[in-house]
């Protein structure tokens, strides 16, 4: 679902906002958790999951062309952890995906 998809379904459910509004809610909200990520903050949304950063030190790697080694610098990475609730609504769906075990 893409950001403009969200904005729209989230105006279908509040029909007494106007959709410039809603989408100023949405940017507001996704800012607001960005700016928290950068601060390193961490951001736990109750039933869905939580945000997280996770340093990557600086290591060796291969170019699997050549296979030279090559330097990759340490980085920081965002990291989501699905909640509990998220995972098993997640898992309640295997059925109506094609997952072959």
């Amino acid at each position: 679902m893409t950001k403009s998809e969200l904005i729209r379904a989230l105006n279908e459910k509040l029909p007494d906002r106007h959709l410039d509004d809603v989408e100023l809610a949405v940017n507001c909200l996704l800012k607001c958790m960005a700016d928290g990520l950068v601060q390193g903050e961490r951001i736990e949304i109750r039933g869905f999951g939580g945000f997280d950063r996770h340093h990557r030190p600086s290591h060796i790697g291969r170019n699997p062309k050549t296979g030279e080694a090559v330097q990759i610098p340490e980085k920081v990475t965002v990291h989501f952890k699905p909640g509990k609730d998220m995972k098993d609504r997640v898992n309640a769906s295997r059925d109506q995906c094609e997952i072959e075990e």
